[in-house]
């Protein structure tokens, strides 16, 4: 759209576009290109063309959980605003493996555990989307179409030289690590469901940035308006350092059990908390902002604020009255430093005098020793209510059972076995 014709456009347009750029570039790591997101969205407001807006996902396990729903949510925040979610199955495209991120192949998937894990992903997905607003697409319903003149014609607009800059590629190649060659195919194969969908827009993770701009790359290459790309950060998990994982065990499922879930948020560090009201809340920067100041003067207590986002994320997963009852369980529970009665029982053999710290990653308390160790130093560990602070503590063969508690979530009976 050109100057002249953006001057012609009714400012209560070129006002609502402002609001609805305002709400979907909140909490976005990178916007490609940033002014182009405000033309396109001018232009379906004026023309009363709603964008199209894709997210695909490759169904290689069979669970997400909350670091996965941080592009789901800037998805349904297009979907609200009036917009086309578009959310994409790669089924074929997990044949394959994205290499984004990866330091070797990645093990192909049979059709049958694909299959399966498309259904439990786009079950799991339609908790945080609108599924009557939702368009559900496979990508094997235009790509299995193609032959191998095809392939080959498609590979033909991009250089090997375009794919050895991308980080996963010239790092392997650094060090001499095999890179196979269909691994270069996966970006041609994403960029292609940005043509074959006619995309508006395409979403993210950071590491998917490079897959992101070859859909703009390739639908230049077909004479195709371009895609605004839109990546979102990664979501630290619950040790607040590394990505969320289930292999890390720091993660929250979107399947969790309410409680569970409720008391996993409360377990976050402050900053993660900030980010959780960033991605996952309507708030804007600048509110988010003032109940910083509001925490740092001593006038709103972080405690409050994370039962608050805990409770909007349980409920927006379930329902309002679920979100409620998980914040009152939570108060019962930990919040007045009484022992539930429903404790879970973790059954623990020792063999010999083992550290505290290695028995707490062994039962799932910690991801690591090393973060149990953290645990401990900070006071956050209590054995039967007593605070336990001394990294070198022992359990011995023939121990009594104890009621271990670390930080505000975790807590069981350890049984001697």
């Amino acid at each position: 759209m050109t100057q002249m014709q953006q001057d012609q456009i009714p400012q209560s347009v070129l006002d609502e576009a402002q609001r609805q750029f305002d709400i979907l570039i909140k909490g976005a790591d990178t916007v490609t290109p940033l002014d182009g997101l405000k033309q396109k969205l001018i232009y379906s407001i004026y023309r009363n063309k709603p964008l199209k807006v894709k997210l695909g996902v490759d169904p290689t396990s069979p669970d997400i959980h909350l670091g996965h729903t941080v592009v789901l949510h800037k998805l349904k925040q297009f979907q609200d605003l009036g917009h086309i979610a578009m959310f994409l199955i790669g089924d074929y495209t997990t044949k394959i493996g994205d290499p984004s991120g990866k330091s070797k192949t990645r093990p192909v998937l049979t059709d049958e555990e694909i299959v399966r894990n498309a259904e439990t992903y786009k079950e799991q997905a339609l908790k945080v989307l609108d599924p009557s607003k939702t368009e559900l697409v496979y990508n094997s319903e235009w790509l299995s179409k193609l032959d191998f003149a095809d392939v080959i014609r498609l590979m033909a607009r991009v250089t090997a030289n375009q794919m050895i800059q991308r980080d996963s590629f010239s790092t392997r190649l650094k060090e001499n690590a095999p890179i196979a060659l269909h691994e270069f195919v996966y970006p041609l194969m994403q960029g292609y469901d940005s043509v074959a969908m006619d995309a508006d827009v395409e979403l993210g993770g950071t590491d998917q940035t490079f897959n992101c701009l070859m859909g703009r790359q390739l639908q230049k290459s077909y004479e195709k308006e371009q895609q605004i790309v839109i990546t979102m950060p990664i979501l630290e998990g619950l040790d607040g350092v590394q990505k969320m994982s289930k292999s890390l065990n720091n993660y929250v499922g979107i399947d969790d059990e309410p409680k569970e879930m409720f008391g996993k948020i409360m377990s976050n560090n402050d900053e993660v908390m900030w980010k959780y009201y960033l991605f996952f809340s309507e708030k804007t920067p600048a509110e988010i902002e003032e109940m910083k100041k509001a925490v740092e003067a001593g006038s709103l207590h972080p405690m409050e604020v994370k039962k608050d986002i805990a409770e909007h994320v349980v409920t927006e997963l379930y329902d309002e009255q679920t979100g409620k009852l998980a914040r009152e369980n939570f108060n019962q529970r930990f919040s007045k430093n009484a022992i539930p009665d429903d404790l879970d029982e973790k059954e623990l053999s020792v063999i010999e005098e083992t550290r505290l710290a290695v028995i707490m990653k062994q039962i799932g308390f910690a991801p690591s020793n090393s973060e149990a160790n953290r645990l401990i130093k900070s006071g956050a560990v209590k054995i039967n209510g007593e605070k336990v602070d001394d990294m070198s503590f022992t359990v011995k063969p023939g121990f009594e059972d104890f009621i271990l508690q670390a930080g505000k979530r975790r807590i069981a009976k350890i049984l001697a076995k």
